[in-house]
């Protein structure tokens, strides 16, 4: 069925005009040095890659709700590749220079990207006809989520002076990408002390230095050593720091074939014990059903209920002594350790200088030639706007007031009205809360490489609503346990014996297979008919 199609939003229209008064009235010194608002239909300005692998249609769209026009991608499970060069190349050096536009993902984003690569001038060697994966960009930034992959990317490709080669530095620990279907816009502003900030709709949610080894990977700065590789670890290194005690021997009395539990003895049935009664019973108000047909089914047998008499006795059925630990159990014997005379310490090779080190001031960051859109996604729907270079923190800031937040209050409204509506919104809207939660929680920056995990386990949950409950678990688990080894300095915590639980949703919680994989688990098993009691003759 067919979208319906929506009415113009008055407030939405009358917002617009404002922003065009607003926009048109910036001074001229903070006017931006790129402004594509897609207001008018980008053939002719945009370059469609020709390279056969991109086939995903691009098409100047409105957004779902209000008016505004963006660069859509139409289809579902392609690849696209779309590029617009610039008049005149942009400098990043020594200065702000602010990187800001929007995406809205109107179908959610399950594994996709929906970054931006700001690309280096045309002499490194690519053409707009030609524009692929391997043509040579600046900065990539923007949202990327798949599988354990949920964050909004920032890579700085930096050519090393001391090689010759560009390496991608990668953010680390960069935000996740928000959870809702709603119109963001993604800002990161450069500025000339090295400094890097990363704000979600205005909001800061990384800062970082470029030049510091804690927040790229790898550093922009090589390590002044390295390990020698041309070193070797002596055939004689001992690393073993203890070992068993050569001269020990087992004590005679040890017995190794001791079982750990034996039956207790001295236990007496208890009074009142019900020996002829069965712990469970034919519940009596079972009735065969209409549609059971002997021959196919099988004979039917009454399903079972606990026996109520066992509620007040202190057992029925057969009574058995119960086990008890065998004070004579020691298990298999081992020689005691000792400390290794020998011990000479965990091997490493020596450090040497390193051959490609080199110091640095600034980055030599390469001039923003082009602006382009090359991403592999299975979603449709996805919206791009309003993308802005500025070199002044203020001119993104009135941009972000006048095109992205009204757009942003349209949806909002829109989506209350959605969650409020009878039987459909306030499931979906709680589960919003909780997604959005736990995404927050997962920026902690404690949770270190767990974040990955936990990212994981949320990308299946949004899959499968159903996993939600389980998923929290598992997050509050991974936590709990990061906070004893901080509380009690890395030691484990004793282990408690449990029964292994029989829960659908956990088992499903490790799936592995692709989303479409368990979209079609999940129609055989809507598809498999109802399960049947019968008698195994």
């Amino acid at each position: 069925m067919g979208k319906m199609k929506r009415k113009p939003n008055l407030q939405y229209i009358l917002m617009m005009l404002i922003v065009g008064c607003f926009v048109s009235q910036l001074p001229a010194s903070s006017t931006a040095e790129f402004y594509e608002s897609f207001d008018e239909a980008f053939d002719g300005r945009w370059i469609v890659s020709e390279k056969e692998d991109y086939t995903g249609v691009w098409k100047h769209a409105k957004g779902e709700g209000h008016d505004d026009y963006g660069l859509l991608v139409s289809g579902k499970a392609r690849k696209y590749a779309i590029v617009k060069e610039l008049d005149e190349p942009v400098d990043l050096k020594d200065r702000t220079v602010v990187l800001q536009y929007e995406v809205c993902l109107q179908e959610g984003l399950e594994c996709g990207g929906a970054y931006i690569k700001y690309l280096r001038p045309q002499d490194a060697g690519w053409t707009a006809k030609e524009f692929d994966n391997e043509s040579p960009y600046s900065i990539m930034f923007g949202p990327d989520k798949c599988g354990a992959t949920n964050k909004v990317h920032f890579i700085l490709k930096h050519k090393n002076p001391k090689i010759g080669e560009y390496i991608e530095h990668h953010l680390k620990f960069p935000p996740s990408v928000p959870s809702d279907k709603l119109t963001h816009v993604y800002t990161a502003i450069l500025k000339p002390d090295n400094e890097l900030r990363i704000l979600i709709d205005g909001e800061e949610k990384k800062k970082a230095n470029f030049l510091s080894s804690e927040d790229f990977d790898p550093p922009l700065i090589p390590s002044k050593t390295i390990p020698d590789p041309d070193d070797k670890k002596p055939e004689d290194w001992d690393e073993r720091a203890k070992i068993p005690e050569p001269d020990a021997t087992k004590p005679d009395d040890w017995d190794e074939d001791a079982p750990p539990e034996i039956v207790d003895e001295d236990a007496v049935k208890p009074e009142g014990w019900l020996d002829d009664e069965p712990e469970e019973i034919d519940d009596p108000e079972a009735t065969k059903p209409e549609d059971w047909d002997d021959e196919e089914d099988g004979e039917w047998e009454a399903p079972k209920i606990d026996n109520p008499k066992c509620e007040e006795a202190p057992g029925c059925g057969e009574w058995k002594r119960p086990m008890k630990r065998n004070p004579a159990y020691k298990g298999k014997w081992h020689a005691p350790l000792i400390d290794n005379p020998n011990y000479k310490g965990i091997w490493k090779p020596q450090d040497i200088p390193n051959p490609n080190y080199f110091e640095l001031d600034k980055p030599n960051f390469e001039p923003i030639a082009a602006i382009g859109i090359e991403i592999w996604t299975m979603q449709d729907g996805i919206l791009f706007d309003n993308i802005l270079i500025a070199s002044d923190e203020k001119v993104a800031e009135s941009y972000r007031a006048t095109t992205w937040k009204p757009k942003s209050e349209v949806e909002k409204e829109k989506q209350k009205a959605e969650e409020a509506a009878p039987d459909t919104g306030a499931h979906k809207g709680f589960q919003k809360i909780v997604f959005d939660l736990l995404y927050k929680i997962a920026d902690i920056p404690f949770l270190g490489e767990h974040k990955l995990k936990i990212l994981d386990l949320l990308g299946k949950a949004e899959t499968q609503p159903i996993l939600t409950v389980s998923v929290v678990v598992s997050i509050v688990v991974i936590i709990f346990t990061l906070l004893l080894k901080i509380i009690f300095g890395g030691k484990k915590p004793a282990k408690v014996r449990e029964e292994p639980k029989k829960t659908d949703a956990a088992g499903a919680s490790n799936d592995q297979g692709t989303s479409e994989e368990k979209e079609d688990q999940n129609e055989d098993a809507a598809a498999a008919p109802r399960r049947r009691t019968r008698r195994d003759n």
